[in-house]
């Protein structure tokens, strides 16, 4: 199995980078938010909002270390049995314990990143409701909070996944066709 880990601050193109590897390379593309942590906290009738999104990861980092990791995994080896992948794609790597795990399974990880101005335009417009109407400075300052490691090992760590990472995307422009040229480009496609 292939496997890459994309991580990157918010709206720097994590999602449209994994879309890519799915529908122009045949990949599986599992978004930790979207297709695992949210999931499971409407499962549990909590709010979606970025601090619970958080604290749900950090109970299974408590629990499996690279917990995100080995869930995606899953579900591949699951969807795997009817359809051929070339490779699994898990956006929103967020621990360097997912990094870990990714490395253990052979895989590389992706940090992808934009200048604060463009990504924020990208998620105030994007639409996905009100966990994405923020001000610049609530958007600075969650993403402060998540690239900074409070001490309690199971919590989100960006930047040791940015230190960790093996290739590095800059994704300033909001034209896809310049960015499918960078992606094939740093990976080689």
């Amino acid at each position: 199995m292939k496997l890459i880990g994309i991580g990157g601050t918010n709206g720097s193109g994590k999602d449209t980078l994994s879309q890519i590897l799915a529908d122009d390379y045949g990949w599986l593309f599992v978004s930790a938010s979207d297709d695992l942590i949210i999931p499971e906290l409407k499962r549990r009738g909590l709010p979606l909002e970025r601090e619970q999104m958080a604290a749900l990861t950090a109970e299974w980092n408590r629990t499996n270390k690279g917990a995100v990791v080995d869930k995606a995994i899953e579900k591949f080896d699951a969807m795997s049995k009817t359809k051929v992948y070339n490779g699994l794609v898990i956006s929103s790597i967020r621990h360097p314990w997912e990094v870990d795990r990714i490395h253990a399974h052979g895989g590389q990880v992706v940090w992808v990143d934009a200048d604060p101005k463009v990504r924020y335009e990208r998620i105030f417009n994007r639409g996905q409701g009100d966990k994405d109407r923020k001000t610049f400075q609530q958007f600075q300052a969650e993403e402060k909070a998540e690239m900074e490691h409070s001490g309690d090992q199971a919590t989100l760590n960006m930047a040791g996944v940015k230190t960790m990472a093996d290739i590095f995307i800059t994704n300033d422009s909001n034209q896809i066709e310049d960015f499918k040229g960078l992606v094939k480009q740093k990976l080689g496609l």
